[in-house]
């Protein structure tokens, strides 16, 4: 019962994080090759938003 278990669970293991991966790895091809114009829209914003605000901190 407990090879069985054991067995489960590996395999459990696996299927979950070779989903997440593969989740990942598709996602970034996505953006990458089918993104467009829009790759960089979140930093773009970012930027816009923090135009003109004092460097706090560091050198």
């Amino acid at each position: 019962m407990f090879n069985y278990i054991m067995d489960f669970t590996i395999v459990a293991i696996l299927v979950i994080g070779i989903t997440a991966v593969m989740g990942i790895i598709t996602n970034g091809i996505g953006i990458k090759f089918f993104g467009g114009s829009t790759k960089s829209e979140f930093v773009d914003q970012s930027n816009k938003m923090q135009t003109g605000w004092k460097n706090v901190g560091g050198r």
